[in-house]
């Protein structure tokens, strides 16, 4: 039986890795579609593409990953030799995505883009999916699975968070040459040698600090005698309802948070015209919506059950996020400059997504509830395979979104080499006009989709139970 409640010590250390998925997500987020394509020249379409394809790529080792991590044997248990392998490997990779070789003609340069992006998202699930199914096996309690993933929530985004700050507070800065930090090459270069090192600890700590659990984690099935009994493992596993209402919701949460993403740069940069330091002003506020994210979520999931904590919150983040520029479009929000403008542009973003964490909390805490529902049922646990089949669909489905942001990017006109301030005001009005619907509808649907789970406080506790009185 896992532990009920596990140490502070082994909740900070499960959180910890997180920090070097937080500084993955941030870069190929926000930073890496501007540099290849503002920085380095290479075209939009192919930028686009390229992050697209690696994420597709990626999505393959996803459920690979689980399956053998879930039926691993080993003396180090079924998790932490993946965790180990990954540490180093994915540094090196991360460190040479932002080097590339100087000189390179489009074609060159877009693959290599795409070798080392593949490479650095392959790398990182062989930590990520190992590391986030270890919280099914540190508890089976309702409500201390949301706290558990809390913390590794709140380390992921202060993690990524950090990188931004260091990325625009002290690498992207402005010189003679680079007048726009946000275009300084040298920066992004120093910004993967630093990333690279954080990425590359972070791993090795939370892998060392959690390694004292393996004689009490669980032990693996067997594996499957063929490749044909193995599909129908993962087809009895993921044929579950709950699973699948949440597999739905991720991706079309994921789509959007894709567009968004790779739009945000643009947004801040052209259309409110922000500095790299006022940007980091904003980024700060994020800071904040971790630590209430943090206290948030648990407290919802109590109080509501995570299914209607889940919805609310993020019925709220959709009616918030996009109020500055529909309020912009129409002419009622502070102009470009103007003193208001950055106080409320971070109380907006601030709000949204501490919303948007406590959201992904505990829909991850909702995954790891299935963990009992599905054994119930196929007499399997598949930690791995539920978190991986979660990761493949986020990863295969933003990076449609940001394949989108690039479409609308060319759809609309946008200039490459562009000067905050000088792109046509109809161009960026037309990033706002077609963003916010578009960024709408994906939400919604995620929405609806996440009202078929149904797995409530009172089923998993049955399932508990039924699986006590089987012996499991």
């Amino acid at each position: 039986m896992p532990a009920q409640r596990p140490s502070l010590s082994t909740k900070v250390f499960y959180g910890l890795g997180s920090i070097a998925y937080g500084v993955k997500d941030n870069g190929f987020s926000f930073f890496l579609l501007l540099y290849y394509n503002q920085v380095l020249g290479l075209p939009e379409r192919l930028v686009g593409l390229g992050i697209m394809l690696a994420l597709l790529l990626d999505a393959i080792s996803d459920p690979i990953i689980g399956y053998v991590s879930d039926h691993l044997d080993s003396r180090w248990g079924r998790r932490h030799p993946f965790m180990y392998f990954a540490a180093l490997p994915v540094g090196v990779a991360y460190y040479f995505l932002w080097n590339p070789p100087e000189g390179l003609s489009d074609g060159a340069l877009f693959a290599y883009f795409l070798g080392i992006a593949v490479l650095v998202r392959t790398l990182i699930t062989f930590y990520e999916i190992p590391s986030s199914s270890l919280v099914a096996e540190l508890t089976d309690d309702y409500d201390e699975r949301t706290r558990i993933l809390g913390m590794r929530y709140f380390f992921g985004w202060w993690g990524g968070l950090g990188m931004a700050l260091l990325a625009y507070g002290v690498f992207l800065q402005p010189d003679a040459e680079h007048p726009v930090g946000v275009l300084n090459p040298d920066g992004y270069r120093a910004y993967g040698l630093f990333a690279a090192l954080i990425m590359s600890a972070t791993i090795l700590v939370s892998a060392l600090g959690t390694h004292r659990h393996i004689p009490h984690l669980r032990r693996p099935p067997a594996f499957a005698k063929s490749i044909a009994e193995t599909l129908r493992e993962l087809q009895a596993t993921l044929s579950n309802a709950s699973f699948r209402a949440l597999f739905g919701a991720a991706i079309f949460a994921s789509m959007g948070a894709g567009l968004m993403a790779s739009l945000s740069i643009y947004f801040n940069t052209y259309f409110w015209e922000l500095t790299s330091n006022q940007i980091l002003k904003i980024i700060l506020g994020n800071f904040l919506s971790a630590v209430l994210a943090l206290m948030v979520a648990p407290r919802l999931g109590r109080r509501f059950g995570k299914k209607a904590a889940a919805l609310g919150t993020a019925a709220s983040a959709i009616a918030i996020g996009p109020l500055p520029v529909l309020l912009r479009l129409v002419g009622a929000f502070p102009a470009n400059g103007e003193p208001i403008l950055l106080p409320l542009l971070f109380a907006f973003n601030a709000t949204t997504v501490a919303l948007i964490i406590t959201f992904s909390i505990l829909t991850a805490s909702m995954i790891a509830d299935i963990v009992e529902d599905s054994e119930v049922a196929t007499g399997r646990r598949s930690e791995g395979v539920f978190f991986a089949a979660n990761s493949f669909a986020q990863k295969t489905v933003s990076g449609t979104g940001v394949f989108l942001s690039t479409v609308l990017l060319s759809a609309i006109g946008f200039p490459r080499d562009a000067t905050p301030g000088e792109v046509d005001t109809d161009v960026v009005r037309y990033l706002g006009l077609v963003f916010v619907p578009l960024s709408g509808i994906l939400y919604l649907c995620a929405l609806a989709c996440l009202s078929r789970y149904r797995i409530s406080r009172t089923g998993h506790e049955a399932n508990l139970r039924r699986l006590a009185a089987n012996g499991t």
